[in-house]
């Protein structure tokens, strides 16, 4: 069964719970939106996202430096209470959250960030590329928007897959974390700074080496 943008809004609306999350739901459950929502259940994400609307005053800037001094990210996270941003899972998850950043150089915490000029941009990029391949006209608004995804996923923060665990993505780690501690959890904003950024060099793959530090862990 095909699964469409209204069914997608549907379930979303209902369960509070990300597109990409609703999508996967409802083609696993082959449209049925009621055993989508349990199976959101099952998986701890509607309880999550019935946190999600809960004020994220408190939490912990966390700080990443890569080397020495190579890469550096300063990233914001949010949570309900001083209690929770002071345990020690708390502030792993947060430094996760900065070596995420750091290996894989996301550009917006969520593709609502995205400017519309952006994305119109990475349209007219795509739809070229796809008529340069010969692709019919009749299909290629449908490949630009199969590439867009890929876009979201590859800059968008949380679509990104987790580095630790490339089976889930950040959102769905946040996810796991609200289940666990019991609080909203969010990622409100960050910053990156690689040494020499912008200028004509050798490009050393970082983002390499910030993964290798990783496995190590």
């Amino acid at each position: 069964m095909q699964i469409t943008a209204a069914m997608v809004k549907e379930l979303r609306e209902r369960t509070g719970v990300g597109m990409m999350d609703c999508k996967k739901a409802l083609a696993e459950a082959q449209g049925d939106i009621e055993k989508a929502i349990e199976i959101l259940r099952e998986r701890g994400l509607a309880a999550a996202a019935k946190k999600a609307g809960r004020v994220t005053a408190e939490g912990r800037v966390e700080s990443y430096i890569h080397g020495v001094g190579r890469i550096g990210v300063l990233v914001e996270v949010n949570c309900e209470t001083d209690f929770v941003a002071k345990t020690e899972e708390y502030r792993e998850f947060c430094r996760d959250i900065a070596m995420q950043i750091a290996a894989s150089r996301p550009e917006y915490v969520q593709r609502e960030e995205v400017p519309g000029e952006v994305i119109e941009r990475e349209k007219n990029i795509l739809r070229v590329q796809a008529l340069n391949e010969g692709k019919p006209e009749k299909i290629v608004e449908k490949m630009v928007e199969g590439r867009l995804e890929k876009y979201f996923k590859e800059f968008c923060l949380l679509e990104q897959p987790f580095i630790k665990n490339p089976d889930i993505t950040v959102q769905q780690l946040i996810h796991d974390k609200i289940s666990k501690m019991g609080e909203n959890i969010e990622i409100r904003r960050f910053v990156r700074y690689e040494l020499g950024e912008g200028v004509e060099k050798k490009q050393d793959n970082f983002a390499e080496e910030v993964m290798a530090q990783v496995n190590k862990g």
